[in-house]
């Protein structure tokens, strides 16, 4: 961890916080933010990129990648206007936190230290994440891929997942027994899957809240909670009765089908009260000497996908994800538009929500409902930002049939498997986010009062 004085806190800075920006889509993240960043934010501005990982060898690698990647695109951007690479390049700012999501301690400890050193936050982005599969159906893999190629690699049913992993005890085993020998406090297996990909973001977020809340209203922006999705947030993958996905043979669909719901059904008046006390965290004290004020406004969660990227998330032996790749192109090539292949143009409706000005994202909002953002991109590769559809929830929540006396038009990119939007079926989605947020609150009151009293938790203020 980087020592108090090298903590870098420009005065006009924009604080990005990323998740596992090691590899993958998370170093896409952070590359495609440092190029948009520089072209298009004043000169007056500087973008401080926190990014965690799970060792200080892997953040030292993630930003020395970052830093070379950040000197090649001034070489580029100085071609256009000679003398400006020095410039740009002090206009960037890296640090590096150490974070395991499957550890509550680990969250607290983060939560802490960025409480005490950082001014406030900007964004952050939630992306860090495991599949938790042993490997794939090869047979239907095989038929589903020659029959159906394009649908069956941008919505796979032959993935073989893991089933019952769980967390490493959040209290050690050499905690205080009572006269028998057991434990004094029991402790429930916690799901690994839904720790890493959702669980662990949402203490994070709890955690970083009142960061995110330092804006006030003349700066006419939010802080921003991005939660990274999937296209892959199946309705039937996710059972409230077992929301940790112990028993589950989806746990990663079940990650991904929670994060929709929630994130979605955050802004809505039904969520509202749990909602508010998740975002309601003690506002630390401002680090000194700082240019801040402690004006606050309350933070926005917003949901977002990379589409399909070839990343490491499964695992492959080098032949296969050649395949793999090759594949995902075909499938563009065939009329996808969810395959941007690649981690950095995956990026693109992360990055989007990150910088696009608060005022373009109420007014689209306000036009078309709250929806999930995805990375698509046409034939020839080139980029842009599309509007999900969520299962439940449509596009934005407008029952289209009942409301245009008919049918919805059929979007490019649309599940096979979809159906148009019902008011039943948005009553239900709705009342699921309700049950989800009072259970995640539920749980995450639950642990930290078990850490507590195991004398292991950490105080935030």
């Amino acid at each position: 961890m980087p020592l108090l004085e090298d903590i870098p806190r420009p005065e006009n800075g924009f604080y990005v916080l990323i998740t596992g920006a090691n590899s993958g889509l998370g170093l896409g993240i952070g590359c495609r933010l440092i190029d948009e960043f520089l072209q298009t934010r004043p000169q007056s501005q500087s973008l401080v990129l926190i990014i965690t990982t799970r060792s200080k060898r892997k953040g030292d690698d993630t930003v020395a990648q970052l830093r070379r990647h950040l000197q090649q695109t001034c070489r580029k951007l100085e071609g256009n206007m000679p003398g400006i690479r020095m410039l740009l390049e002090r206009r960037v700012y890296f640090r590096q936190e150490i974070l395991d999501l499957t550890s509550i301690i680990s969250l607290q400890t983060l939560g802490k230290r960025m409480r005490e050193t950082t001014p406030k936050l900007d964004v952050v982005i939630c992306n860090a994440g495991i599949g938790g599969w042993e490997g794939l159906h090869w047979g239907k893999a095989v038929w589903t891929v020659l029959t159906d190629w394009k649908n069956a690699v941008t919505w796979p049913t032959f993935k073989k997942s893991g089933v019952g992993w769980v967390t490493k005890p959040q209290i050690p085993p050499q905690m205080p027994t009572d006269g028998n020998g057991e434990r004094k406090i029991k402790e429930p297996p916690l799901g690994e899957v839904f720790c890493a990909n959702f669980f662990g973001h949402y203490l994070l977020g709890h955690y970083l809240a009142s960061l995110l809340a330092k804006h006030d209203d003349g700066e006419q922006t939010r802080g921003r909670l991005v939660w990274v999705s999937s296209l892959e947030g199946y309705t039937h993958s996710l059972d409230l009765e077992d929301i940790q996905s112990l028993e589950s043979r989806h746990p990663y669909e079940s990650s991904k089908r929670l994060t929709d719901v929630m994130g979605i059904t955050s802004t809505l008046p039904s969520t509202a009260p749990t909602v508010s006390a998740y975002l309601r965290a003690p506002l630390p004290p401002l680090p000194s000497p700082s240019p801040f004020t402690a004006t606050t406004t309350p933070p926005r969660i917003y949901v977002a996908h990379p589409g399909i990227c070839g990343t490491s998330i499964m695992p492959l032996f080098i032949l296969l994800d050649y395949c793999m790749f090759a594949t995902f192109y075909i499938a563009r090539w065939l009329g996808s538009q969810w395959h941007p292949v690649t981690a950095y143009k995956g990026a693109c409706a992360m990055v989007w929500l990150a910088l696009v000005k608060q005022s373009t994202l109420d007014t689209m909002e306000a036009r078309e409902g709250v929806g999930k953002w995805g990375s698509a991109t046409d034939w020839w590769g080139q980029e842009r930002v599309e509007r999900t559809e969520i299962e439940g929830w449509g596009w934005g929540g407008t029952v289209e049939g009942v409301e245009k006396g008919g049918k919805s038009r059929r979007r490019k990119g649309r599940s096979p498997y979809a159906r148009d939007l019902t008011k039943e079926d948005r009553e239900v989605f709705e009342e699921t986010g309700r049950n989800c947020w009072r259970e995640m609150e539920r749980l995450r009151e639950e642990w930290e009062k078990r850490l507590d009293d195991a004398g292991m938790g950490i105080p935030l203020e």
